[in-house]
Formats: C-alpha cells, structure tokens, sequence
C-alpha cells in the first residue's frame, strides 16, 4: 500500500471512529440509536442526572436513582402544562449513584431522535420533548391561545437554563438555520423546536376552500435570525388516512 493510499484509510477510520463514537456533554457520554425509531443510550457518572418525560425510561444499568416530581415553573404552570397540552403532570429525575451506570431512554412517537445543544431560550413543541441535561428546566410558554387558531395540539415549552434537550419528531427532524429576516411557513403541526430569537405567528392559510379540503388551514409563520427544527411527518393526516381503515363502530 502506497503513502497516499494509507492516508486515506487512516483518514476513513478516524471519521468512522468520530461518527460512531458516543457523544460527550457536559463530562456525560450518550448516544442515539436506532434512528428512525431512535433511542437515546446515557452513560453516568457518579452524581449524573437525566431528567425524562414520564414512561421514558427503556433501561437502567447500574445503581441509578429515580426521584418522580412535578413539572418546574410552580403548580399553577405545571397544571396549565398538563392539561393544555395533554403533557405528563410528571417527569422523572435519574441520579447516577456510581460511575459507568447507563441509561436509556426514548420517545413516544414513530420516527427520529434528535438533540438540541442550548445555551439561549429554546420553544419546543410539548409532545416533542423526552429528556434533558444540565441545568434545563422547562417552563410553558402561553403564546396564541386566545387568538383560537393554534389547534389543540400546538402547545409550547421554554428552556430556562443551559444543557441538552433530546426531542423527538414523527418521521424525521430537520434542522433549518434562517438569516435575519428570513422566513418560512410550516404546517402547525409540523413545528419541534425553534430557537427564542425566532419570531412565530400562527395564522390561517388560504382561502376558505383550502381550508376545508386543503388540509393545511392552519401554519406558523417563522421569521429569523434562528433556528428551526421540523418533524417530516403529520400525525394529524397519519391519523386521518387510518381513519376509513378502522372498523366503524356498529349500532343497533
């Protein structure tokens, strides 16, 4: 094997070592698996703690503790979180007791696992969240409910803190980085997570017409400088195409 041959293998190798290799964050190693139907694979140290979507926890290996507690940001908050959004009242904290204790978690929803490296204000759509690190507690964030047109399904979060937050989608999650001023328009129920300097407004789409046999009455429209994540899938038409294939229900 020539020098320029050899290059390129090593080269192969480090980039496949990089890529396979569990993540580190915040002196914590994970992985996620498995994508589309992911998982996420913690590996704790002493004092390590997760915090996880109540019903999130696949496994645990090791001496981990679970302390089951209320959602953060007061009882008002956490009751306006669960019954608005249809979230658990509930999460739970794991606290790694020794080092090498591992942990998995996962979603509840058919498709990818993805993580969110925050360090500024993050909204993240309710039924999307799984797990987070660091000193991540989650607030709600009432923004358009009034207005009637957000569908009941659209509820928000806000990250208060610093760390990791996994997120999952419906199908696949995508990443979109938009400039100062500019824009794109998503179906509502699309939407995972944007960053807070994102401006949102959600609206109807269209004519009367569209909105009765387009499927897409109601959008968020983004505005940057920001981030954007979005889920490839619609629950709500995955749901609505099962629908004639379901047994009707008999009457007599």
């Amino acid at each position: 094997m020539n020098q320029t041959a050899g290059g390129i293998c090593f080269m192969v190798f480090l980039l496949r070592n990089h890529f396979t290799h569990p993540h580190v964050l915040y002196n914590m190693r994970y992985d996620i698996v498995k994508n589309p139907v992911g998982m996420v694979d913690f590996v704790m140290d002493w004092n390590d703690k997760v915090t996880a979507e109540a019903g999130a926890m696949v496994y645990m290996r090791g001496d981990i503790t679970t302390n089951t507690r209320t959602r953060e940001g007061g009882l008002f908050r956490t009751l306006k979180s669960t019954v608005l959004a249809g979230e658990s009242f509930f999460v739970n904290e794991f606290t790694a007791q020794e080092d090498n204790c591992m942990l998995g978690v996962t979603g509840n929803v058919l498709g990818d696992i993805d993580v969110i490296h925050v360090d500024e204000e993050y909204i993240i759509q309710s039924g999307s969240y799984v797990a987070s690190t660091g000193t991540i507690t989650l607030d709600t964030k009432w923004q358009g409910f009034t207005k009637g047109i957000f569908g009941s399904n659209l509820f928000m979060l806000k990250t208060i803190g610093t760390g990791d937050v996994f997120v999952d989608g419906w199908g696949g999650i995508r990443k979109v980085t938009l400039k100062a001023d500019e824009s794109m328009i998503l179906d509502n129920y699309q939407l995972v997570a944007l960053s807070g300097t994102i401006q949102y407004d959600v609206r109807r789409h269209g004519s009367f017409k569209t909105t009765i046999f387009g499927g897409e009455a109601l959008v968020t429209e983004i505005t940057g400088p920001g981030v954007v994540y979005y889920q490839t899938k619609n629950l709500m038409e995955f749901a609505r195409a099962l629908s004639p294939l379901l047994p009707k229900e008999r009457r007599f």
